[in-house]
Order: structure tokens, then C-alpha cells, then sequence
């Protein structure tokens, strides 16, 4: 006999959901693993616990969403680790959306010593999860919008995103986006980003790649990859 359960029926039918948006037959034991990984039913709260670290928001590549979801603090960040230890290119890493494939993409050109940054997200595991990833340009900026530490006036000049959930075509506005309302993720919070510039894995030319200002969100291209910044992991889950 089937249990009526959001999104699908409870049965003993072999139907794998792959995300809280699909619908179908789905076993209990399906249901309540999804339910385990946060993938199924409402959205989490910003800044909640979710998949191995905390839900960042969402983002949206070629039609896919995912759950964004930010490595905690004490093992996922790094106060101090370079783009590349030279400023040469680096074919692919480039996207202003797939962390993943940049990540994957430095850590496949060079060792460590290349790739400090990519390398420790790549090589992490958190949670019994292994794919973390150095968050792309418009990944970086989803976490700044919705976990944005401090009351600073934001940056008037960066902010449009079109891959954010919802997509944002403009850029910010002095007091939009406030500061999280996720208190952990408050300057002083336990999870807070610092008041730093944050590397992203989006490499702009032989010499510079992307990062953004934790303060007031300001996106910045002019350092160049052997310069040391703050680096955090993600991953993302899809829904």
C-alpha cells in the first residue's frame, strides 16, 4: 500500500528521485536519504547546516540548479594561498560559473606548488564528502550576496549575476545585499567569511584571475595569481 509523501508516493518501487524536484514513485528509504542530504522538500535556511558544511544559496549552470553549499571554516579556508605560483595561463579555468571544471582543470596542469589554492580545495574531505571545489567567479559572489559578514556599504560597481538563483541583472546597491542573517556567518560569527579579499578559481588573463572583497563585495581582477588571498572550499549539490 502506498504512503502519500511530497513530491512522489512511498512504495517498495525501485525508482531512484534524484533531487526534491522530481516526482514519480519513490521508496521510503529513497525519500528519507534525500531528506538526510538536504535535497528534498523546502529550501534550507541561509547559512544552515547542509551536505557536509553550511547552504550558501543557489546557482544555476546551463539550465541545472544546484544547492550551493560552503566548506565550515576551520578546515575548508585557507588565510593565505595563491592562484598560481606564476603568471602564465592556464587552459579552461576560465569559467565564471564552473568551479568544478577550473578546479579540476589547475589541479590537472600542476602539482601543489603550481596550484596552492586549487589543490587545497580539490584535496579535501569534509563530512564524507570528497568534492569540494575552488568556487568560480559567480559562485564566489553567491556566497558574498547571502553571507555577506559586515554592515559595510557594498560596492556599486560589482554584484550583476545571472547565474544566481534568482538571477540578478544588476549590480548592488549600496545596502542590498545587507549583512546575513545567518549569525554564525556575522563578523565574529563561527563560520563568518573574513573582512579579505577571497580568491575565485575564474582566471581572467595569463596574469590575474577573479576575487572578491568580503567586505563590501567589490569583484576584482588587477592582482596578479601569485599574490596570496583567502581561499574557501564549496561544493554543490544538485537539486
Amino acid at each position: 500500500m502506498s504512503q502519500k509523501y511530497p513530491g512522489g508516493f512511498i512504495t517498495k518501487s525501485p525508482v531512484a528521485p534524484t533531487g526534491f524536484r522530481a516526482s514519480g514513485i519513490w521508496t521510503l528509504d529513497q525519500a528519507m536519504q534525500l531528506q538526510k542530504q538536504g535535497t528534498w522538500g523546502t529550501l534550507p535556511a541561509i547559512g544552515s547546516a547542509l551536505s557536509g558544511g553550511y547552504f550558501a544559496g543557489q546557482i544555476n549552470q546551463s539550465g541545472t540548479i544546484y544547492n550551493l553549499v560552503v566548506g565550515p571554516v576551520a578546515s575548508a579556508q585557507n588565510t593565505s594561498k595563491t592562484f598560481k605560483n606564476a603568471q602564465t595561463a592556464t587552459a579552461g579555468a576560465d569559467s565564471v560559473i564552473d568551479g568544478p571544471q577550473n578546479t579540476a582543470d589547475m589541479v590537472a596542469d600542476g602539482n601543489s606548488t603550481v596550484y596552492p589554492a586549487a589543490h587545497f580545495c580539490n584535496d579535501l574531505v569534509i563530512g564524507g564528502f570528497s568534492d569540494w571545489y575552488m568556487p568560480a567567479k559567480n559562485e564566489l559572489e553567491v556566497c558574498y550576496y547571502n553571507l555577506k559578514p559586515t554592515t559595510e556599504n557594498n560596492n556599486l560597481a560589482s554584484g550583476t549575476n545571472t547565474n544566481a538563483v534568482p538571477s540578478r541583472g544588476s549590480n548592488y546597491t549600496s545596502g542590498n545585499p545587507a549583512q546575513t542573517s545567518s549569525a554564525d556567518f556575522r563578523i565574529t560569527g563561527t563560520e563568518d567569511f573574513a573582512e579579505s579579499y577571497y580568491w575565485s578559481s575564474t582566471e581572467v588573463s595569463a596574469t590575474n584571475a577573479w576575487r572578491a572583497a568580503f567586505t563590501n563585495g567589490y569583484q576584482d581582477s588587477t592582482n596578479g595569481k601569485d599574490y596570496p588571498s583567502h581561499v574557501r572550499a564549496v561544493r554543490r549539490v544538485a537539486v
